[in-house]
Parts: structure tokens; C-alpha cells; sequence
């Protein structure tokens, strides 16, 4: 990985350990996760991940795999899953099963997962959302799976005991939360989750921002986390995901995998003229946000925080201090709000 003191280039793809939604008012609960299903004696003792699959996003470890995977996988057990939601305003997504190992992402509040495998605290899982797989605390989830109705359209906002601000709030929730309100009033929505939030913070999940450069300016200020996703920390592939999401489109986690499957290519100008805004612009390791023609909006370790600068400022420091030139430049369909 590029030295993230030269500019927060980030999750290499050679570097990174590699990551069900039904209608209906409330979801059965789920079962315990069940026993992993031992694969035909004929197997190999351990997990032999076809190569073209990236472990990121596939469910795959030396002695276990998603029953999803079998066929394509060969491993000595393989499990079917149960899926789960997030209690907890944020969780940290680690490669492996510590309070230390590196945070590779988090899940917010109201996400679903599948567990694959829960031991000593920890649940191995595979998020909805974007397909990251990685190790969760399991406290930290609920089999009381129900379907949101709302998310949060503020940087963050505050669940109530009661409908009144000077109580002490219970949980922070940050953008992009999911909730199911049970009642809907001028001022507070009650949570069928328990609790209140100011109504103005929350907006139906099929309405979406009109303009994801927007979303991204909001961050600026933040200071920078690796893995994080919310105000209170956030790197570079998180922001682009986060402002995509709150616009409608599906963004994977990080920036090889946006290089890879977002927008489309464009040639890289010489003098970096005639960009538009919401171009995303790539270094090995590092994504910004084109704001218009000329500034960049990005979250990175030089700064330690998410800026706006010139594109040929950031272009020509993180050249000099990582040696690495812009690689890719991607741009995006335009984007129709509801």
C-alpha cells in the first residue's frame, strides 16, 4: 500500500484481506447459525478459493464457505447462514476476530448481514449491502429482523427516551441508518425499535438525494478514518459510497472495486481540463470527487480530513509524495432523483 502519510491512498486490492431483503412488516426471527455442513470426503482440508474470486466479497476462509459457494469453492464445510441486523449506531468490520485487527469497514445501524459463524463474540458475516465479508462483535446484532421504512437523510441525528430534546439521547444514529417508524408526527417519529427521532432527519428510503457531490461536500471537515463511514471518521472509498448510496446507486467498498464497476472510462487530459462535476478521479489506492471543473473533494491522510482542494494541487503532492499519478478517471449516468 501506498504510504498513507503521502495523501490517505488507500485499500490496494493486493493488500486488503478481501467482502435478503423480503417485504413484509417484521421478518421471522431467525435461527441460531447452523452447523456448517461438512463437504464430501473427497475434499481438500482446507478452503481453495477459485482465483478469480476476491475474499473481500466472498465468503471464503481456510475451513469454511458459504454454502452459496459450493461448486466454485472447495472447502472441508460449508454453511447456509442466517441473517441479522445491527443494533448499534456503527460497527466495526475487522478481517479477523480482535479488537485489534485493522477495521476494514462498518456496518451502520438497521444493516443486514448473513453470519456464517459466531465463536468466542465474534460473527463471521457477509453485509447486504455492499457483499463485504469480515468479523463483527456479535452483541452487536439482533435476530429481530425487521423492514425499514426510512433512513437518515442527516449527517447524523439522536434517538430519544422520550419526544423531547433535553432528555438525554440513547444512540446516535449516523447518514444512511435504516429505521422502521412506527408513528409519524410533525416533530418526532417514534422508532418501532424504541425511542424518537426528530422527523426532519429522516426521509421514506426510496427517496433519494438528487446530486451525490452534494452529499460529499457535507463531509468536509471530517476527520479522516480508515474503514470509517459516518461524520465521525471516514476514508476516501467511504465517501464516495456513502454519498452514492444516499443517492440511490450501489457503490462497492473500495476504490478498486469503484475503479472496476463504476461509471465509465474516460481519458485522463493532459492539463486536466474539461472534467465535469461528479467525475471520480483514481490514484493506486486513493478516489476523489470531482466538485466541477476544477476541485476535488476527497478524504486523505495528508490533510487527515476530508477536503476540497484544486485537482492539480492534490494531482501534483500526492505524485510527488507517493509517487503515484491519477490512474483512472470514471464518469457516472447521470442521476435522476425521486
Amino acid at each position: 500500500m501506498t504510504d498513507p502519510k503521502a495523501d490517505g491512498t488507500e485499500r490496494e486490492q493486493n493488500e486488503q484481506p478481501q467482502r435478503p431483503d423480503t417485504p413484509g412488516a417484521t421478518a421471522a426471527t431467525p435461527p441460531p447459525v447452523p452447523a456448517p455442513s461438512p463437504a464430501p470426503e473427497t475434499e481438500s482440508e482446507s478452503a481453495q478459493a477459485s482465483p478469480q474470486l476476491d475474499p473481500r466479497r466472498h465468503a471464503v476462509r481456510a475451513d469454511l464457505a458459504a454454502v452459496a459457494l459450493r461448486g466454485q469453492v472447495v472447502s472441508p464445510r460449508y454453511s447456509a447462514g442466517v441473517v441479522r441486523q445491527v443494533t448499534r449506531a456503527t460497527i466495526p468490520l475487522r478481517h479477523a476476530p480482535s479488537p485489534t485487527a485493522g477495521l476494514d469497514t462498518e456496518a451502520l445501524f438497521g444493516e443486514r448481514l448473513t453470519v456464517y459463524d459466531e465463536n468466542d463474540g465474534w460473527a463471521w458475516v457477509q453485509l447486504a449491502r455492499d457483499r463485504y465479508v469480515g468479523y463483527v462483535p456479535s452483541s452487536a446484532l439482533t435476530t429481530q429482523v425487521t423492514v425499514p421504512t426510512h433512513r437518515v437523510k442527516a449527517l447524523g441525528t439522536f434517538v430519544y427516551p422520550e419526544p423531547d430534546i433535553k432528555k438525554p439521547p440513547t444512540l446516535h444514529l449516523p447518514l444512511n441508518a435504516d429505521v422502521r417508524v412506527a408513528e409519524w408526527e410533525e416533530r418526532f417519529c417514534r422508532l418501532e425499535q424504541g425511542g424518537f427521532v426528530v422527523t426532519r432527519h429522516l426521509v421514506e428510503r426510496e427517496r433519494v438525494e438528487r446530486d451525490f457531490v452534494d452529499v460529499a461536500e457535507r463531509f468536509i471537515g471530517t476527520p479522516y478514518l480508515w474503514g470509517g463511514r459516518t461524520r465521525i471518521g471516514i476514508d476516501c472509498s467511504g465517501l464516495v459510497q456513502i454519498a452514492l448510496e444516499a443517492a440511490g446507486q450501489p457503490c462497492p467498498r473500495d476504490s478498486d472495486m469503484q475503479m472496476a464497476e463504476l461509471g465509465e472510462e474516460i481519458p485522463i487530459p493532459d492539463d486536466l481540463e474539461g472534467l465535469q462535476r461528479g467525475d471520480l478521479i483514481f490514484w493506486k489506492g486513493h478516489v476523489g470527487i470531482m466538485a466541477d471543473g476544477v476541485m476535488l473533494v476527497h478524504a486523505n491522510a495528508h490533510h487527515m480530513a476530508v477536503v476540497i482542494e484544486t485537482l492539480p494541487e492534490a494531482a501534483e503532492r500526492i505524485l510527488r509524495q507517493a509517487s503515484t499519478p491519477i490512474v483512472a478517471i470514471r464518469r457516472l449516468a447521470p442521476q435522476t432523483a425521486s
